[in-house]
């Protein structure tokens, strides 16, 4: 049974560092259960739907754990176990980018839980708008940020299949999300960015 979480103070989250260390795994077991419920409703607020959450923090306390003897200190590592959990997120996202079910599902719900859209037409018509001012990039930053946020691809995959450096690639996704974010700013619709372009 996992026990509602508290927050961990610095000496006891130095506690549980040590003992992880020493290859504790109650140590590990006492860290899950302090962190488990604040990680999962973070992991909801970016990738909303639920039932992949189980698996991505899984994901994550395994991860704590071959990597125990790295952690530096008590004092990173609120900061720390939050960016593995952000980072397994954004990678079963990326992954599952080809799926388009999965797409939709992640779109639709992000954008029914922030603006409570009443109906599929009014989703068809905010995700048009998106769709339109990526069609507004020049033509290559345009077919890298598909490739990129709707493909899944990574930028050394898509600077093979284009034949140009990773840096290209970077800078053709820099730019093309500061034009879209300022495009759905006008718009009024900058707080789904995050969800749709996973930034």
């Amino acid at each position: 049974m996992i026990e509602k979480n508290s927050i961990l103070t610095i000496s006891k989250t130095e506690d549980i560092i040590s003992r992880m260390k020493k290859d504790d795994k109650s140590a590990m077991d006492e860290l899950f259960n302090n962190y488990y419920h604040r990680l999962f409703h973070f992991s909801k607020s970016i990738l909303k739907i639920e039932n992949e959450i189980d698996d991505i923090l899984q994901e994550v306390f395994v991860k704590i754990w071959l990597n125990r003897h790295k952690i530096d200190s008590a004092e990173t590592f609120n900061a720390f176990i939050y960016t593995v959990t952000k980072n397994e997120v954004l990678n079963l996202i990326r992954t599952n980018l080809r799926n388009q079910t999965f797409r939709d599902e992640l779109y639709m719900k992000s954008v029914a839980e922030e603006y409570h859209l009443q109906n599929e037409t009014e989703f068809n018509e905010l995700k048009a708008g998106i769709d339109k001012i990526i069609a507004n990039l020049p033509p290559k930053r345009q077919q890298v940020f598909i490739l990129s946020r709707t493909e899944g691809l990574t930028n050394k995959e898509i600077a093979q299949q284009l034949n140009i450096s990773d840096k290209t690639v970077e800078d053709h996704i820099t730019h093309a999300i500061k034009y879209i974010k300022s495009s759905m700013k006008e718009m009024g619709l900058i707080s789904i960015l995050y969800i749709y372009l996973f930034l």
